[in-house]
């Protein structure tokens, strides 16, 4: 699975799209403050998998760090998690009723087959509502993160992204682009702790993913709930098998 390559110059579908991308610079500025490293969402105890990698020394300088990305990016968080935020925004900008937040909810959790890797995104979805929330006046944050809190949904992390970046006026195209952002930092962070590697070599591989994102957020955006897929069974098993390691550094 670590091998696979990724084609970025691949032509993504033709359809026609208008995309916004105007932010004031308070909006700028707090689509910054979430997706800080410093911003309390329990990021820094996930690795979705890739501490197995490390263990077992397929991810061990920036190269195979890169690669596991890639991977992580292209088959799992671009038919998956991206696709969630996406559903949810558009979904906001034609209704504020929760009956399809709660559907495309229920659908992000049994796509997740492995236990740590759902739970890893609920524990997260929910840190980020608990401090996201007092942070934002809109009503219907404060509705979703009470039905989180009262279990009549799980709070995926997406989701909430999804409906935070919504409410703020966050263009759809940079709150994709943001999530798949932030989602692939917070794993090299991770990295250069977990093998380790330098700060340098963490810097170098986040700024070498950005066009990926581009990429992904530029698919994404011409994809439906139709085209979800679990398509990273490498990673899916990796996230199994993490459960079991004789030492962890990381809860997922």
């Amino acid at each position: 699975m670590l091998k696979q390559k990724h084609d970025s110059t691949k032509p993504s579908n033709t359809k026609d799209t208008t995309i916004t991308t105007t932010m004031s610079t308070k909006q700028l500025l707090q689509l910054m403050h979430i997706n800080d490293s410093a911003f309390p969402i329990g990021a820094y105890t996930h690795s979705f998998g890739m501490e197995t990698y490390i263990q077992q020394d397929l991810i061990h300088n920036k190269e195979t760090l890169l690669n596991f990305c890639r991977t992580f990016l292209h088959e799992n968080l671009a038919f998956g998690d991206g696709i969630f935020v996406k559903e949810v925004w558009q979904t906001l900008a034609t209704s504020s009723h929760f009956k399809r937040l709660y559907e495309l909810d229920a659908i992000c959790h049994s796509l997740k087959l492995a236990k740590e890797s759902r739970q890893g995104s609920i524990k997260m979805g929910r840190q980020f509502l608990g401090t996201a929330a007092p942070l934002c006046s809109s009503s219907l944050l404060h509705e979703w993160k009470a039905a989180v809190n009262d279990n009549l949904t799980h709070g995926h992390q997406a989701v909430s992204y999804g409906i935070y970046t919504h409410i703020q006026g966050i263009p759809l195209q940079i709150a994709i682009s943001s999530f798949l952002y932030s989602s692939l930092a917070n794993l090299i962070h991770n990295a250069v702790r977990a093998v380790p590697l330098g700060q340098t070599a963490g810097v170098q591989a986040i700024e070498e993913i950005l066009e990926d994102c581009e990429q992904v957020a530029l698919d994404i955006e011409n994809r439906t709930i139709d085209d979800i897929a679990n398509q990273a069974i490498g990673i899916e098993l990796a996230s199994m098998e993490h459960e079991f390691l004789f030492t962890r550094l990381f809860i997922s």
